[in-house]
């Protein structure tokens, strides 16, 4: 079950932390510039905000512990959702909460919360280990992104787009290709972009450097936007639960080459695209989300493509979106997902 919290509002039940504003930004160097500093002004004067996310096999008792330990420092909660899986006997828990402070002794009231994501985890320890969880704090720092794209631009405009608009969720911090294709798009909108050429005989050099552009970016996720390179099984390793592909298929179905092609031999009547994390199993990693159209026998294989990169570039973003806000935990080969 999901269990979401009552708002101090009576009758409003609290799914999604407040409201998002967005509006469309130019792609300029400029607009980005603007947006990157007013998203950075406005992380100064927010409240912090910290997002435990933990599993832990189900027994009585988790949710009291939870909530104790975040009263007992003066933390206000402002979103709870869990998720008791009867089949693996797991529970799943997703709380964010927000800084009060600590409480004075012998008086109640709180002094300013002087608490960050490391002193958090130590004092959390004793109570995740009488439960068993596997669990992280994570800080309202908004996630940066290394998104990594081939020639197929729909993908990065549309991620582009919702940065500057504020609504991604997320800092895209630079721009990775194996082609010079898309260097205009991501410049024009004030990116870094960073041409790594990859043939057969280059590829280990390549994925190495890679590596050293997510050290040297601080990115926390990379997105492969389109990226038609097949990562080796050593990069994925590395990569685990941060990074997300698209797949041009509603998987799992017509894999490999040309899947809208496939789709319309076999005469389908819904298309779509698949966003997972990138496992050394191809296209086969934990799904998170996935984005259908209704078709018919009217639209040809070209139209069936265009239908499919709108489906492509929503199941992305909101991929993207849901992890940087902490909202996926992994479940074995598949994923909890708290909208």
């Amino acid at each position: 079950m999901t269990i979401l919290l009552e708002s101090r509002v009576p009758g409003h039940t609290t799914a999604v932390p407040g409201s998002s504003t967005a509006g469309a930004g130019n792609a300029t160097a400029v607009a980005a510039a603007a947006v990157a500093a007013a998203a950075t002004a406005a992380a100064t004067t927010r409240p912090a905000q910290f997002v435990l996310t933990l599993s832990c096999p189900e027994q009585p008792g988790i949710v009291r512990a939870v909530t104790a330990f975040l009263a007992d420092r003066g933390f206000d909660i402002v979103e709870h959702q869990q998720f008791d899986d009867h089949v693996s006997g797991n529970l799943y828990l997703r709380t964010a909460f927000t800084g009060g402070g600590l409480a004075e002794p012998n008086h109640g009231s709180h002094v300013p919360n002087q608490q960050d994501v490391d002193s958090l985890t130590a004092a959390f320890a004793p109570t995740a280990g009488e439960f068993g969880m596997e669990f992280t704090i994570h800080d309202g720092r908004p996630q940066r992104l290394l998104v990594m794209v081939s020639k197929f631009g729909h993908c990065l405009n549309d991620l582009i787009f919702r940065w500057q608009a504020g609504s991604l969720g997320a800092e895209i911090a630079v721009v990775v290709s194996n082609h010079e294709d898309l260097r205009a798009m991501a410049e024009a909108a004030g990116l870094p972009f960073i041409h790594v050429p990859v043939t057969a005989a280059t590829k280990p050099e390549a994925e190495a450097r890679l590596l050293e552009l997510v050290a040297e970016y601080d990115a926390d996720l990379v997105v492969l936007a389109r990226y038609m390179q097949v990562l080796s099984n050593d990069l994925c390793t590395s990569l685990r639960g941060r990074a997300i592909n698209i797949h041009h298929s509603f998987l799992p179905g017509f894999k490999g080459a040309k899947p809208y092609h496939q789709a319309y031999d076999r005469g389908v009547k819904l298309v779509g695209a698949t966003a997972h994390y990138v496992t050394a199993d191809l296209d086969e990693g934990p799904i998170i989300e996935q984005e259908v159209f209704r078709v018919d026998h009217s639209l040809d294989a070209d139209a069936l493509v265009t239908v499919g990169r709108d489906a492509e570039t929503q199941a992305l973003s909101r991929a993207v979106k849901w992890h940087c806000q902490h909202r996926v935990l992994l479940n074995n080969t598949r994923t909890v997902v708290f909208r």
